[in-house]
């Protein structure tokens, strides 16, 4: 004997169903928020490790306090708050207000998520600039994990990837 469940369509709510999607969305959108993007010194991808690199020694002549801001966004954000939006505005109103504060909501939402992503993503960062021991002068920008003062000597890294300028 088999049995199977079926779920009328007229017998599930409405709201229920734009929550369901919503719930859906939003996870989606915090996984694809997860991915991140890294201007350390002390961090390595895995296609980085066990790859030779150049050294090079200097001095470091002057340190500026720079924002390092991600240059690609992951949608997350906008995605987020505007399904967050989207359900906020449903609960507002009834009949075709409903509907028009629920697209209101969806955009106000996504511009919102949008913003706060973009502020999550920016890291200080410090714009070094080295005097190498042959004379040349090198300036690379990168996280501020590590403390670097000027006249600080210092090992630069470079091959297979970024340049990171790291304590002797």
């Amino acid at each position: 004997m088999s049995s199977s469940i079926a779920i009328r369509s007229d017998r599930v709510r409405p709201g229920f169903r734009l929550l369901a999607v919503t719930a859906v969305v939003a996870s989606l959108a915090v996984v694809a928020g997860c991915a991140n993007r890294s201007a350390s010194s002390s961090v390595y991808t895995y296609g980085q490790a066990q790859q030779e690199q150049i050294v090079r020694t200097g001095t470091v002549v002057s340190v500026r306090s720079i924002t390092i801001q991600d240059d690609r966004s992951s949608g997350a954000g906008m995605i987020a708050g505007g399904a967050l939006g989207g359900v906020a505005g449903n609960a507002v109103g009834g009949g075709s207000g409903r509907a028009i504060a629920t697209v209101g909501g969806a955009i106000l939402g996504g511009l919102l998520g949008n913003t706060v992503e973009n502020q999550v993503n920016k890291k200080q960062g410090l714009e070094i600039t080295v005097q190498l021991d042959n004379g040349e002068t090198r300036v690379v920008a990168q996280e501020a994990d590590v403390a670097i003062t000027s006249g600080q000597r210092v090992r630069m890294i470079s091959g297979g990837g970024p340049t990171r300028v790291v304590p002797m």
